[in-house]
């Protein structure tokens, strides 16, 4: 199936029913990955309350902040689940800061990107293994780069769909939905961290900040993307634009 073709079947549809259909569509072939971010709450509750055919992973960097961990706790507690966690290979970690020590991030971008890709690619490629469509909580005013993204596209690298269900929704609306569902969420949100990745690299947003401004702070604004959704170095965009 084509992305125009899935993204014309899905459209109009709610988030429940968007994720009922691609759980009907993709038996045993449907992922999504949580980093427990307000956005990934509400697409987690919407699995999980249909109890939809739908794996739900996450990946633990070892690197999260320990208000994440208890988010999901808290989260399978709620739910009665477990969501799958995939870490990082332990030699190839013990090997980067064995050579560059423990915060060659804040060195340089080569260095930075180098750590996202140990601690978040490479274990992503091991858990959408078998995967034919990918769900994601991303959104398209949380960064310029993701302002034209489409619902549904084809990420080539890996020859898989992706999915965003709630890609149009904006921020008071996620916060609205996880307010009217009682849905548990990260303190850290309430505290100036609407974008929430690992400890060393994320810090609070300031008053008239982007929304993604706490994230690699010490970086470009244009370099800003850890690298799970770039195909081919850069992250694809509407009517076959690049950034």
């Amino acid at each position: 199936m084509s992305p125009s073709d899935l993204e014309a079947k899905l459209k109009g549809l709610s988030l429940e029913d968007s994720l009922a259909k691609i759980s009907q569509d993709f038996p045993d072939q449907a992922v999504f990955s949580t980093s427990f971010g307000l956005e990934d709450q509400v697409i987690t509750h919407a699995i999980y309350s249909q109890n939809l055919d739908i794996r739900i992973f996450t990946l633990d960097t070892g690197r999260l902040f320990t208000e994440t961990y208890e988010l999901h706790k808290r989260t399978n507690g709620m739910y009665g689940k477990r969501i799958q966690t995939f870490f990082p290979d332990a030699q190839a970690v013990e090997d980067l800061i064995n050579e560059k020590g423990p915060d060659s991030f804040y060195d340089s971008i080569e260095n930075r990107k180098e750590c996202c890709h140990i601690r978040k690619v490479i274990p992503l490629n091991r858990a959408l293994e078998g995967a034919k469509i990918w769900i994601t909580g991303i959104r398209n005013d949380q960064s310029g780069s993701r302002e034209n993204l489409t619902k549904v596209e084809l990420d080539t690298g890996r020859d898989i769909l992706k999915f965003h269900p709630i890609l149009d929704w904006s921020w008071e609306k996620v916060q609205q939905y996880v307010q009217d569902k009682h849905i548990p969420y990260n303190p850290l949100h309430d505290k100036g961290y609407p974008s929430i990745g690992c400890a060393p690299c994320t810090r609070a947003v300031m008053a008239g900040e982007d929304f993604r401004a706490g994230r690699w702070w010490w970086e470009n604004e244009s370099t800003k993307e850890c690298g799970l959704h770039w195909v081919d170095g850069k992250l694809v965009r509407k009517k076959g634009s690049e950034v």
